[in-house]
């Protein structure tokens, strides 16, 4: 890389809930970070030189991150950014992306002497605003372990999963569990406020039962009391992970069982007008069909 590997130029494509916050850590660690979005008011806004195109941001830095929505978007911007690529460039995708849609990708751009590697991340905003994502890393190893140190700067833990795509695959996973805990958790607190429980004291019992889960430490102490968290992962976002992972398991000939009923629920919530709302929502999903139900503790059933 030009700049070489302490100090790599760094583009970031895709400034969004996401990748904005990545790109304002990468420039807090002392990296000269360059932008580029549709919306081509969010680099100003984030303080980055803003690129023309994603081509010219490329012919501009040595790293490249993708902060993009799935493999759909992820595959014509890397054909597009391809041509504009030279020899010992890195191109990481942060994207929650098809494990095989990444080994593709990362075929191809070898065939040019750049590296593709897969990195999913999970943590959330917030995390993405403190620098405590955990990046789960795919690709050659050394790779990876030449944008370390770029990756620190918007994350606390860096784990090398193995070759093209298990980065992919490992966030595939644990965004199915992600999506499982939520929607049963949603589910639970639900029937406990309409058989009239304390929903702070469940709370509680879960935390310190065999029940716990992220959804019960984490979401769902601020929900009761109205804080939905919002600016996460919408429920369309979450939808399309879970869609990914029943994709994924049936094409390793694996049988899922709890897969379907999670993808219901946030489809009932997508139907019900949640979609674009962040995925903690599903619960009022879940609360609109069982009789009007509020979890928030201030509004109850309405």
């Amino acid at each position: 890389m030009s700049a070489g590997l302490d100090a790599p130029v760094c583009g970031i494509i895709g400034l969004g809930n996401m990748g904005g916050r990545i790109a304002s850590r990468v420039a807090a660690g002392g990296y000269e970070v360059h932008g580029f979005d549709l919306d081509t008011e969010r680099a100003p806004a984030l303080g980055i030189p803003s690129a023309s195109s994603s081509a010219g941001l490329v012919s501009a830095v040595d790293v490249v991150l993708l902060s993009l929505p799935d493999s759909t978007v992820v595959e014509p911007v890397v054909r597009e950014i391809h041509p504009a690529c030279r020899p010992g460039q890195i191109v990481v995708d942060l994207s929650t992306s098809a494990p095989s849609s990444t080994v593709e990708l990362h075929a191809h751009l070898a065939s040019s002497g750049v590296d593709f590697v897969d990195a999913g991340i999970s943590g959330g905003a917030a995390a993405a605003e403190q620098g405590t994502l955990t990046v789960m890393a795919g690709g050659k190893v050394e790779a990876v372990d030449a944008v370390r140190p770029l990756l620190a700067t918007f994350s606390s833990r860096v784990v090398y999963m193995g070759a093209s795509g298990a980065g992919h695959m490992a966030k595939l996973l644990n965004n199915f569990l992600n999506g499982v805990s939520l929607a049963a958790t949603a589910e639970v607190m639900v029937a406990a406020r309409k058989a009239g429980l304390d929903l702070r004291l469940l709370l509680e019992v879960l935390n310190h039962s065999s029940g716990v889960n992220f959804a019960t430490l984490n979401r769902f102490p601020r929900i009761v009391e109205g804080d939905y968290l919002e600016g996460g992962l919408t429920g369309n976002l979450m939808l399309k992970d879970l869609r990914l992972y029943r994709d994924l398991v049936q094409a390793l000939g694996v049988r899922t069982l709890n897969a379907q009923g999670c993808i219901e629920t946030f489809e009932l919530a997508a139907e019900l007008g949640y979609g674009e709302q962040i995925s903690n929502r599903v619960v009022d999903a879940l609360g609109d069909v069982s009789g009007g139900i509020r979890v928030n503790e201030s509004e109850g059933v309405r």
